[in-house]
C-alpha cells in the first residue's frame, strides 16, 4: 500500500511529464512568433499582450488561493518564452 507522500509523487512525475510536453510545445509556438516578430521588426516585449495573458489565465484559475503561485508560475513562463525568443532571432 502507497503512503500519501509516494501517491503525491506518483503525481507529481506525471504532472511534470505533461508539462514538458506542453512546454515545448509553447516554446514551438514562441519561435514561430520570434519568427513573425524578426520579419516584422517587432520587439521581443510585448507589454500589453503580457498584461491580457496574466489576467485572461487568472481568471481561468478560479483557484484565488492559488493566484499569488500560479502569478509566479506563469511569469517564469514568460520569461523563458522571451530569452527563446530572443535567441531565436540572433
Amino acid at each position: 500500500m502507497k503512503t500519501k507522500l509516494e501517491e503525491a509523487r506518483e503525481i507529481i512525475n506525471s504532472v511534470d511529464k505533461e508539462m514538458i510536453d506542453l512546454f515545448i510545445l509553447r516554446m514551438s509556438a514562441g519561435a514561430m512568433v520570434a519568427e513573425y516578430k524578426k520579419e516584422n521588426h517587432l520587439p521581443i516585449l510585448d507589454e500589453k499582450r503580457e498584461q491580457e495573458l496574466k489576467k485572461k489565465n487568472l481568471s481561468l484559475l478560479n483557484r484565488p488561493d492559488l493566484e499569488k503561485y500560479y502569478a509566479i508560475f506563469f511569469e517564469g513562463v514568460l520569461n523563458a518564452s522571451k530569452e527563446y525568443q530572443k535567441d531565436k532571432i540572433k
